[in-house]
């Protein structure tokens, strides 16, 4: 398990993943093997950003509702109606940065991808 017992950093991941790939593509060591193990983190990273992005939505859903709560029965929800569209408000900020974080690294690593296509299919 190598101590990821609550789960893997998934930025550092990212980076580490990148920088590998990156160096390989500077030192023209890139190999097919690495092509398909790019490819198939491609596919684990746009399935970790479609929970992301289903989990937003769901957040987002959710926040308009308890905000149309508190505006239309401010009387009854009071203080603690407010303190939780406050935290709600925060966790979508949150949620907000770490989607565009992997909606960027999806469309980078695709890039990376064609540059490594490109190599493999170039006489070495």
């Amino acid at each position: 398990m190598n101590g990821h017992s609550f789960g893997i950093n998934m930025k550092q991941w990212c980076r580490s993943h990148e920088l590998e790939v990156k160096t390989a593509l500077e030192e023209k060591k890139v190999t097919l093997a690495m092509l398909e193990e790019h490819r198939e983190k491609i596919a684990w990273l746009q399935h970790e950003r479609l929970v992301h992005l289903i989990v937003t939505v769901m957040v987002v859903l959710g926040e308009v509702f308890v905000v149309n709560l508190v505006l239309l029965h401010a009387d009854l929800v009071g203080i603690a109606g407010a303190a939780f569209m406050l935290g709600l408000a925060i966790l979508l900020g949150f949620y907000f940065y770490h989607y565009f974080f992997l909606e960027n690294t999806v469309q980078r690593w695709y890039l990376i991808a064609g540059e490594m296509e490109r190599y493999l299919a170039s006489p070495q």
